[in-house]
């Protein structure tokens, strides 16, 4: 894993915005507007809300592991065998309200960075990704909150793009 926002504050500004303009982007909107998408086989909002949140909390644990255990393996193969698609499924994306997943986002980071406060070498701490069919690869906490930091942004312009398109699906 490597990272492209230079320096920590940066990249924890970033990380702690996204519940924010995440919040901003959807406030208002109604059951119509939520399940619009660009396209019939592409996610609504209301799934990338989901995917947004539950992504950051898989990846929370990790974080997590690394700093208390940085001499562990961390793995989300039992997510990565199922398609995401199939655990939007699972775990209906497209019916739930985004207002509890929202609520979870901002907690989740804020707790996230409390902990990277807490604990100074934080940062520095890295967790040991294991994926079958890949190489072992070691992941520094930084780069996972960058990672988590873009992730979100990404899909939070996805949902701007959704917004500000003709396109609608059912």
């Amino acid at each position: 894993m490597t990272g492209i926002i230079c320096d920590r504050s940066t990249v924890l500004s970033a990380y702690l915005a996204a519940p924010d303009r995440l919040v901003q982007v959807v406030t208002g909107l109604d059951a119509a507007m939520l399940d619009r998408s660009l396209t019939l086989d592409t996610w609504t909002i209301r799934q990338l809300v989901h995917h947004i949140v539950d992504g950051d909390a898989l990846w929370s644990a990790g974080i997590k592991a690394a700093i208390g255990n940085p001499d562990g393996v961390f793995t989300l193969q039992w997510y990565w065998d199922v398609p995401q698609t199939t655990w939007a499924e699972r775990w209906h994306y497209a019916d739930r309200e985004v207002q509890p997943a929202l609520d979870l986002f901002r907690s989740n980071r804020r707790t996230i960075a409390q902990l990277l406060a807490a604990v100074p070498e934080a940062w520095d701490r890295a967790i040991t990704i294991s994926s079958r069919g890949h190489d072992d690869e070691r992941a520094p906490v930084a780069d996972i909150v960058e990672m988590q930091a873009r992730h979100a942004l990404a899909h939070i312009t996805e949902i701007e793009a959704i917004l500000s398109s003709e396109v609608q699906a059912p």
